[in-house]
């Protein structure tokens, strides 16, 4: 069966809250290439990371499995290719399947189904964050690693990299155009474009930040500072690494949110110049483009930053698609990470093997063609800072939160789309309560992933040693990117 696309483009950046982006109706974030794209394409308004934090969302993207079922659950514990991904299904039927720039798996030589990857970034030494392992139970408090040490105007090595990540699918989009049709009909071929803003540190180019003068941003929501109690969950991890103490003072706070938005704006540039290129080499009409990210950014909301939570701020993701046959439309359907797995199957015409009929992930292609159906979203963290197993599950109206061996929450996202008023004590709401919680139950036993969870990864803390070793592993905060010679 001939591919419904010769080329597939998977644009996908770190830690964008999609909510601080003009096609999802920021009047404040600037980012004039993406809004374009979304023009031409379905947006998916209601688009969830299966987790919250970079290596399990990742690994789940690459397996279409949830992060219970491939047990990758924090930032030391990576892909390594023991489930299939879709790259190793493209590989196997002859697709061409190459990246650049940020995977974040275990390491390059593992077998995760890329014939080729190039600036490839996986987590440092094979290891990453051994110390976020360390959660059972949870240490009192953690030395941090200086997160938002570094703000404001200037240039780093991941600014310089996201420039060399766009020029390395500019020049991959100039390959597949210089093949003639019919080659690239019988070859046809998906680049995974991995870029790292706006994840910190966040500092950006001048240019970028001049967009946001500090003094205007919007302040966060929720502040603990004006009489907002956080959950209990939330506010151990507060306790664990107070990344807003970190901060200091406002004028550091408001430098951190308008630095965060030139990263935005500056990765919608870098996003820009390679659509141009798709432009200019003439492929449009041939071409499923794919942007998302990888998980949120609190910013501030609730007095925390950095990912990690169960709100949308950290949840939610952007997911654009667009492409030859995809309607120009704004989707309502709940949409996960985890559908980029049979998506890139639809877009290259190849059916599902027997093994891959437990995957939960549908087609976007399909969601994007269909009136908004009724769907359930899912997500989980197991990772740095908790004491405990989250989990998310959102449908409808309502969005409900179960931490395990503590209260649980529910939104109505309707009434209450900041998630400022948890209704799960509320008599009125305990039956939609309880019927979310059944459905939690339908898709994970959340005590018995929680004890996976914590029986894997005090195996690896083990194996390095012992508590006291593995919480001074991997301390290093952003993870290292190839240098270049000057």
């Amino acid at each position: 069966m001939r591919a419904l696309y010769r080329n597939v483009l998977l644009l996908c950046s770190d830690e964008h809250d999609p909510r601080h982006s003009g096609f999802m109706g920021s009047p404040v974030v600037r980012t004039p290439h993406m809004d374009s794209l979304a023009a031409t394409g379905t947006v998916f308004r209601r688009a969830y990371t299966p987790s919250p934090i970079c290596v399990p969302a990742r690994a789940s993207l690459a397996t279409g499995r949830w992060v219970h079922d491939h047990r990758c659950w924090d930032n030391a514990i990576a892909y390594a290719g023991r489930q299939p991904s879709w790259a190793h299904r493209l590989r196997t039927a002859g697709i061409g399947v190459e990246s650049i720039g940020k995977l974040h798996y275990r390491s390059a030589q593992d077998n995760t189904g890329f014939e080729r990857q190039r600036e490839a970034v996986h987590i440092a030494g094979g290891m990453g964050q051994v110390w976020g392992c360390v959660r059972d139970p949870l240490p009192d408090r953690s030395e941090g690693v200086g997160l938002l040490r570094h703000l404001g105007a200037g240039e780093t090595e991941y600014n310089r990299f996201d420039r060399r990540v766009a020029d390395g699918a500019i020049g991959w989009l100039q390959e597949r155009a210089g093949l003639a049709p019919a080659a690239r009909d019988a070859h046809p071929a998906l680049l995974f474009a991995g870029f790292v803003a706006p994840h910190f540190p966040l500092v950006v180019p001048k240019e970028f930040l001049d967009l946001y003068p500090p003094g205007s941003v919007p302040w966060p929501k929720l502040r603990p500072e004006s009489g907002f109690v956080r959950h209990p969950w939330v506010q151990r991890q507060a306790e664990f690494n107070d990344l807003d103490a970190e901060l200091g003072d406002d004028a550091r706070r408001r430098l951190a949110i308008a630095s965060y938005f030139g990263l935005v704006s500056f990765i919608d540039a870098q996003i820009g110049r390679v659509l141009t290129a798709l432009s200019d080499a003439g492929l449009s009409d041939e071409t499923l483009v794919i942007y998302t990210s990888d998980h949120g950014d609190n910013l501030g909301a609730r007095g925390m930053w950095n990912k990690s939570l169960l709100y949308r701020e950290s949840t939610a993701v952007p997911l654009i698609l667009s492409g030859p046959g995809v309607p120009q439309r704004s989707c309502d359907t709940p949409a996960s990470l985890v559908d980029i797995y049979q998506t890139v199957l639809e877009a290259f015409a190849l059916p599902p093997l027997p093994e891959e009929a437990d995957l939960p992930g549908r087609s976007l292609i399909d969601l994007a063609t269909r009136p908004d159906i009724d769907r359930t979203a899912f997500s989980e963290y197991h990772a740095v800072g908790s004491p405990a197993a989250a989990f998310m599950v959102a449908r409808g109206r309502y969005k409900y939160h179960h931490y395990v061996g503590y209260e649980p929450e529910l939104f109505d996202l309707e009434d209450d789309p900041q998630e400022a008023h948890n209704l799960a004590q509320s008599g009125a709401h305990w039956a939609v309560r309880d019927e979310f919680a059944q459905r939690l139950r339908a898709i994970v036993d959340p005590v018995m992933a929680d004890r996976r969870a914590k029986d894997d990864q005090n195996l690896l803390v083990e194996r390095v040693g012992g508590r006291a070793v593995a919480f001074g592993l991997g301390k290093i905060g952003a993870t290292p990117v190839p240098q270049v010679a000057p």
